[in-house]
């Protein structure tokens, strides 16, 4: 299984693994890392999954669609490096991967 790992505002780190074929976001929910909500639930209807990947792996995951680039206009501090997690789906390419979360998401 990818190993995952969501490092929050204030720098906590959690690694976890996330079965293949699951999001960034269902590994957040079942893992219990704070800051991500998930309100709708993972249908790209909100921001609340929002995360910031990191630059290394920028390249390595698939682009954004219109969709997402529209939600992710009213999330608060968007970078260039913003995602939904909801939108980002787990292949064993992504082990490794690090995200983080934005300051406005912290519990």
């Amino acid at each position: 299984m990818p190993k995952i790992t969501y490092i929050e505002f204030n720098g906590k780190e959690h690694q976890v693994d996330v079965e293949t074929g699951a999001t960034v976001m269902e590994g957040a929910l079942d893992n219990d890392v704070p800051g991500i909500e998930a309100i709708c639930g993972g249908s790209c209807s909100c921001s609340t999954c929002h995360v910031y990947v990191d630059d290394a792996w920028v390249a390595k995951i698939p682009e954004k669609d219109d969709m997402e680039t529209d939600v992710l206009e009213s999330a608060a501090d968007v970078k260039p490096t913003s995602r939904l997690s909801c939108q980002i789906e787990i292949t064993n390419d992504l082990d490794g991967l690090v995200v983080r979360l934005p300051e406005e998401q912290a519990i």
